[in-house]
């Protein structure tokens, strides 16, 4: 058996193109004939957005990007259909704005449990189609708990910043890879793959990493 190959993917959770991109990766890696190994890194859209935002996501995009309402709002809807292409039930008019870090430090505390990928997919599913709050200690205690982690202990490590370096870190990773907006994908820590591609060029990307792989032994 070759080894994985490799893949780290910088996202964050209120990104509708993040979830999107995660649905059509995984149609990719569904298509190569090998393993694939993934590990999720923190990226804040929005870091100085407060946690609880007083308005809809259409205010906040509108008054962070200085772009007309109506505008906004068929924006949200074009981003909508596509998420539905791929299986995804948007509803934005329940989504809660908000700070994303702590669900950051929730991905990272998941990780140390082997449950990131569990996680990740929870939390976006929260933010994008249940209407849940992904801001708050509290809320994501719930979420994590809905998964089988230990809800006090997710209140603790949320409340002690224990997870706040590593998210500090993938940010600076990020910054240092010159990564301007996500998702992107590293694969095999030498490819770069950016935005919600079709799952054919992640598909082409994982074999010919596998052939380099392979020529390497």
């Amino acid at each position: 058996m070759s080894e994985p190959i490799k893949v780290d993917i910088w996202s964050d959770v209120q990104c509708p193109w993040c979830y999107i991109g995660k649905r059509k990766f995984e149609a990719g890696v569904a298509e190569f004939d090998g393993e694939v190994e993934v590990e999720y890194h923190s990226f804040e859209l929005a870091p100085d957005t407060p946690v609880d935002f007083d308005g809809t996501p259409v205010d906040y995009l509108s008054q962070r990007k200085g772009i007309p309402l109506d505008q906004v709002e068929k924006m949200l809807e074009n981003v909508t259909g596509i998420a539905a292409d791929v299986g995804l039930d948007y509803h934005y008019e329940d989504v809660h704005q908000t700070n994303t870090v702590k669900s950051h430090e929730l991905l990272h505390y998941a990780k140390s449990q082997g449950r990131q990928l569990d996680m990740k997919e929870r939390l976006l599913k929260a933010y994008f189609v249940d209407g849940r709050h992904v801001g708050r200690v509290e809320d994501l205690a719930d979420l994590g708990a809905e998964i089988g982690l230990d809800r006090a202990e997710i209140v603790r490590v949320l409340t002690a910043n224990t997870y706040l370096a590593d998210v500090k870190a993938d940010v600076a990773q990020a910054q240092a890879y010159g990564i301007q907006g996500v998702p992107f994908f590293v694969i095999d820590g030498k490819y770069g793959v950016s935005g919600a591609q079709d799952p054919t060029a992640f598909t082409g990307v994982l074999e010919q990493a596998r052939l380099e792989k392979e020529e390497v032994r």
